[in-house]
């Protein structure tokens, strides 16, 4: 569904259009956005600005003359604009009725509040988390998944049907290490064999590789008992994780289905890949890039070949008009080099696999205790935070998505835990208390006698107005940030009003104050669930 807002916004760029023309700089590209200061009204554009560069004349100029033009366009709906006016150097800003904004808070109420159509109709695949069995589940998987499961839910948000994979290395010198120290030392976990089996490597390198091959040809019936308790144990971990997390994966990939897969395809195709050394390449520099292994000279095949037997266990499981996969900045050139050999492989792929790119997450020192030596895992990161909200699991969790969302998924972030369960400023605690109060509110009001008495606030409705917008943005640049700065506002513009006002007087309460609560309510919980943040009823 496309809310009101968005056809007041496509009715003023419509206009604007229109009024160009007349001015002879029809062809003039321009934009209609949120003015970054209320005062300046709902909307802005540069119209004036650009169009004056092609007209050759005084932006103020321009701006005035289209202002005359707009106010008598019926492009625009007569009850929508109160005021459209020229500021600054050029700007055309619009002010929207009370009426429009009345039906801003209808609309916030309803079902369907904040999705858009900009994916309808499209079948979506959203790759993210991938911790490998046998290791711990560190705090770069948290990323990863606090990111991949919001960009899922924006997909949705725009009308997508959206599939979720995990895709993780089961195969590999890494479950030999882990073996390897589970036989050392039988008590330990598989996450803290594997820490210490990577201690022992160097140590004992000759021994664990001679594992590895034994693992991987199962000669052994001891070492193979081992591996799938230790693969059935690792996995059932994790989905423990993944529930606390609020993810459910529809598909799961491993290394061990996509090696042979990724194998036979290089073998199928010398036209793409070419020998050298004994091994089998790709030549990068050939399309800009770098040259990358995908079988080595013992006939293994690399990571590179596995991603692209991944590509191929994809297209079995269907048809999707585009395949994401949330990952590390680390593995940009990796992911370049596959991507450039599958599409020459699959030439239907061009421009269908997306790469979301996410930094590191960095602590503060001093604040947070380690469950593996050295090592912050995902796990232990929930755990002491949840510890420190009050034995608040789903505080914890809001408070470590939040932080990873409110920012450019490509940023490394600092996690500072103090500030990350403050109840003051921009978190997830933060959103939730407002939400909290929201939800407390509508309680309390079930108790109350409801009046007719006016009631009018026109700061909300304004800020309510662009969730919709918000939601549309991040869904096309696939960056959940725009959702959690807008909801960070939504909060404190709800908490001064509620600092401010009476709600339930004398156990009265206004029916139009309770349909603002509704609207904040509704949309807040909207924009927790788009980013994949629990929604608590009370705290």
């Amino acid at each position: 569904m496309l809310n009101s807002n968005f056809m007041v916004r496509t009715s003023i760029e419509k206009a604007i259009q229109e009024a160009l023309k007349e001015l002879g700089a029809g062809n003039v590209s321009f934009v209609v956005e949120r003015p970054s200061d209320m005062a300046h009204g709902d909307y802005s554009t540069n119209a004036a600005l650009v169009a004056a560069k092609i007209l050759k004349a005084n932006p103020r100029d321009i701006a005035n003359k289209l202002v005359d033009i707009l106010r008598s366009s019926t492009a625009l709906g007569s009850d929508s604009i109160q005021k459209i006016e020229s500021a600054g150097a050029g700007f055309i800003n619009f002010h929207l009725s009370n009426e429009a904004l009345a039906d801003v808070v209808r609309e916030a109420v309803k079902e369907g509040w904040g999705n858009n159509n900009i994916y309808l109709g499209q079948k979506v695949l959203v790759e993210y988390t991938d911790p490998n069995p046998f290791k711990e589940f560190h705090i770069g998987h948290l990323m990863s998944n606090a990111i991949g499961e919001s960009i899922a839910r924006l997909f949705e948000a725009g009308g997508a049907e959206v599939a979720r994979a995990n895709y993780q290395g089961d195969v590999g010198v890494h479950v030999a290490k882990a073996i390897w120290a589970k036989r050392q030392k039988p008590e330990m976990s598989w996450g803290e064999a594997y820490v210490y089996g990577s201690a022992e490597y160097e140590n004992n390198k000759e021994e664990i590789d001679q594992l590895n091959k034994v693992i991987y040809e199962k000669t052994d019936p001891e070492v193979n008992a081992l591996y799938d308790q230790g693969r059935k144990q690792s996995l059932e971990h994790f989905e423990d994780i993944y529930k606390t997390l609020g993810t459910k994966f529809d598909y799961y990939f491993f290394e061990s289905e996509t090696g042979p897969l990724g194998l036979d395809l290089v073998h199928k195709h010398s036209e793409v890949f070419e020998t050298s050394d004994g091994a089998t390449i790709f030549r990068g520099e050939n399309v800009g890039l770098h040259t990358r292994v995908f079988i080595n000279s013992k006939g293994i095949p690399t990571y590179e070949a596995k991603e692209l037997g991944l590509v191929v266990a994809k297209k079995k499981r269907g048809q999707f008009d585009l395949s994401l996969t949330v990952t590390a900045n680390e593995t940009r050139d990796f992911f370049r080099v596959v991507r450039a050999a599958a599409e020459r492989i699959f030439p239907d792929l061009e421009d269908k696999m997306l790469t979301r790119f996410h930094g590191f997450l960095k602590l503060t020192t001093g604040k947070m205790s380690s469950r593996l030596g050295n090592v912050i895992t995902g796990e232990s990161l929930i755990k002491d935070l949840t510890e420190e909200a009050r034995d608040r699991e789903d505080v914890a969790v809001g408070a470590i998505k939040f932080m990873v969302l409110r920012q450019n998924t490509g940023k490394d972030i600092i996690f500072d835990p103090e500030k990350s369960l403050s109840l003051e400023g921009d978190s997830g605690p933060y959103v939730q208390y407002a939400l909290v109060r929201t939800r407390s509110l509508l309680r309390a009001a079930k108790d109350a006698k409801t009046t007719d008495k006016e009631f009018s606030n026109l700061e909300i409705p304004r800020v309510l107005l662009h969730f919709p917008e918000a939601v549309a943005r991040a869904s096309l640049e696939l960056e959940p940030h725009h959702v959690a700065t807008y909801l960070t506002e939504l909060a404190s513009t709800f908490n001064s009003w509620y600092a401010s006002e009476r709600l339930i007087v004398d156990g009265e309460v206004s029916d139009a104050a309770l349909f603002f609560v509704q609207a904040i309510e509704r949309t807040l919980a909207k924009g927790l669930e788009v980013l994949g943040i629990p929604a608590p009823q009370e705290m």
